[in-house]
């Protein structure tokens, strides 16, 4: 699955075609697929996704949305190349925590080959890591757990609770951090929707959280997490945190 590439755009193009050959010369098997619910539907699985943008986009905002959806329960890479206003618009459907790289046009197809190539080296080192999802509506600070995290534990972020459970029906991470101020679905009611659900009821919790005073934290306890980190720690510290906690869970024999 590692060596096959999933390619969408609204049709075959010199470009799309140039794409292929040069991801095929390189050893990966292309599939093509136009940016439309139907057709994204009968897709596989795929690691690594590779979105062609045109001018199409402003008609396709139901299957971009279907896209981002399957990419993150698919745990797919996702890299995107058009024009920085296709990019822009693109996002407003696809947002930036679910996006790999981009690429803007006019394409270097080489250094596209290389980043794939890269990714597809990554994917095969994570196998043996840890997987974390992170859940928090900021994608700054979603970006920023990622950059600590990344070169330790398998990463994998959403950007809502409702998000979360999408991913949670087809995923099993060894560890979800979550944020507990979210708006509309809050940290708190996503961990008793994991916990109402007897396939996910025995994923491990831990809340991310900004406050630090003592009532605030006895609220967050009172849900009966693994833990809480504040999103005031060091990376050194987080870091050390989730180490300690996989240390213990594997000490204790847990799955």
């Amino acid at each position: 699955m590692d060596k096959e590439i999933l390619l969408i755009s609204d049709r075959e193009s010199f470009m799309t075609n140039a794409i292929k050959d040069n991801l095929k010369e390189a050893g990966f098997a292309v599939d093509f697929c136009s940016p439309y619910v139907n057709e994204l539907n009968k897709t596989g699985k795929k690691s690594i996704v590779l979105l062609y943008l045109g001018d199409y986009v402003d008609k396709t905002g139901e299957g971009l949305t279907y896209l981002k959806d399957k990419v993150l329960e698919d745990e797919a890479r996702l890299f995107v190349v058009g024009t920085d206003e296709e990019i822009k618009e693109a996002k407003i459907f696809i947002p930036d925590s679910v996006i790999t790289r981009t690429f803007e046009r006019p394409l270097n197809v080489k250094l596209l080959v290389e980043a794939m190539n890269e990714t597809r080296e990554l994917i095969e080192a994570e196998g043996e890591k840890k997987r974390i999802l992170v859940v928090d509506d900021d994608p700054v600070m979603l970006r920023t757990i990622k950059g600590w995290l990344e070169g330790t534990y398998q990463v994998t972020m959403v950007n809502s609770g409702m998000n979360a459970i999408t991913y949670l029906a087809k995923n099993r991470p060894d560890l979800i951090l979550l944020d507990y101020e979210m708006p509309v679905v809050t940290g708190a009611k996503v961990l008793e929707m994991i916990r109402s659900e007897l396939s996910t009821a025995s994923l491990p919790v831990i809340f991310l959280t900004s406050k630090s005073d003592k009532e605030s934290v006895m609220e967050v306890l009172k849900l009966k997490p693994e833990g809480y980190l504040l999103k005031t720690m060091t990376p050194g510290e987080i870091l050390k945190s989730l180490d300690e906690f996989f240390t213990k869970q594997k000490a204790g024999g847990q799955h």
